[in-house]
């Protein structure tokens, strides 16, 4: 089966695709640096041409919201129209838990606007929701220092693996369209403060942790229902303990 990966040679791109192509797939890892351009359009009619499903994990360049939602918008409009017109019989779509409540988060409005896209486009689809990743651990430490400070809420926090991302989003590659959203998450659940102090430590980081209800995820407030799955979830298996010990860094 020819699977398409747009965004395919970032994290979770090239690990889906290495996942992929061990159970015996052509897998296609298109972004901008091989001629690939969902913006646009450049490459899409090519690497379409007879594929089966079509997974994006694109990525906007840009956080400011303006600049996020026109990408999302213009780059969903014009891979979808180029499936419709490629024949593709499956559109998997990488997106976040919680998007639709934090509408002060940049981001995250665009990735609703996104999957509002996908739901309307007559192409069959499965959209995978997923919690922040635990790769991304420092960058909010560090979007979150003040002063040598990083101020963090005490909302409930799951994230989730990178190798656990992939594993699933495989999984929904290979499976049939669901037509559906369904929701992944890391299985541990806590205070994001405690997340952070464990991080810091855990890399000898000296940074002091300031448990703060007023600090903001991204633009966002934080409470126990922001950022983690509120129904059903499937979990991965790798809590942050054994992810750091197994990370590429650790060996290092």
């Amino acid at each position: 089966m020819k699977i398409v990966i747009i965004g395919g040679t970032g994290l979770i791109g090239t690990k889906v695709a290495e996942r992929l192509r061990k159970q015996g797939h052509d897998v296609v890892q298109s972004s901008p640096s091989t001629g690939v351009n969902t913006l646009t359009g450049e490459g899409l009619a090519g690497v379409l041409a007879g594929a089966s499903v079509v997974l994006d994990v694109t990525n906007s360049p840009s956080f400011e919201p303006s600049a996020v939602l026109s990408f999302f918008q213009t780059s969903t409009t014009n891979l979808l129209k180029a499936e419709r017109e490629a024949g593709v019989r499956h559109h998997v779509a990488l997106s976040i838990v919680g998007i639709e409540r934090s509408p002060d988060n940049g981001y995250f409005p665009a990735k609703v606007a996104q999957e509002d896209l996908i739901k309307k486009a007559g192409v069959p689809y499965t959209i995978v929701r997923a919690t922040q990743f635990m790769e991304f651990l420092g960058g909010i430490a560090d979007s979150a220092t003040v002063d040598g400070k990083v101020h963090v809420s005490s909302g409930a926090f799951q994230p989730i693996a990178a190798d656990d991302v992939a594993g699933f989003v495989a999984e929904a590659v290979c499976g049939k369209p669901e037509n559906r959203t369904f929701e992944i998450a890391g299985p541990q659940k806590k205070p994001m403060s405690d997340f952070l102090k464990g991080y810091l430590t855990a890399t000898g980081d000296k940074r002091t942790v300031v448990v703060d209800a007023q600090a903001r995820y991204f633009g966002s407030l934080v409470n126990d229902q922001s950022l983690v799955p509120l129904g059903s979830a499937k979990l991965g298996k790798l809590d942050v303990k054994t992810w750091f010990a197994q990370r590429p860094q650790a060996a290092a």
